[in-house]
């Protein structure tokens, strides 16, 4: 049973030792999920040799969601509609697209521009 996906806000919360990302994690009664945009995000972030082996250790708590010919197409779909108006990036879009095929939470801190791609109960700040 899938609850949820992580976006890299919280992700990089948990790797700057934020404790109440840490508590929110901890918490969860089932693994969460993270797409591999998340993952390059987060590890493309990551400061040096150990930062990624930081990194690599915090997202190996998460089960992996791939992207399917779906979520992309929604996700162009999404970016030609509102980049523009709103600005939403590539990223976000091809994040949300897994959350709206899956029709589960996305965990993040990146409340505006998920918000335009995403119903509101699919969008949730965590802590």
């Amino acid at each position: 049973m899938t609850i949820g996906v992580v976006d890299s806000t919280v992700i990089i919360h948990v790797f700057r030792k934020n404790s109440a990302a840490r508590a929110w994690m901890n918490g969860q009664p089932v693994r969460l999920l993270v797409t591999p945009i998340t993952w390059l995000e987060v590890m493309y972030g990551a400061p040096g040799k150990a930062g990624q082996v930081t990194c690599k250790a915090i997202l190996s708590q998460f089960d992996m969601e791939y992207l399917t010919r779906t979520d992309m197409d929604w996700a162009m779909q999404q970016l030609e509609r509102y980049r523009l108006s709103h600005g939403v990036g590539i990223h976000d879009c091809l994040v949300a697209s897994v959350c709206h095929r899956l029709q589960v939470p996305l965990y993040t801190h990146n409340v505006k521009d998920m918000r335009v791609l995403l119903d509101e109960p699919l969008v949730r700040i965590p802590y």
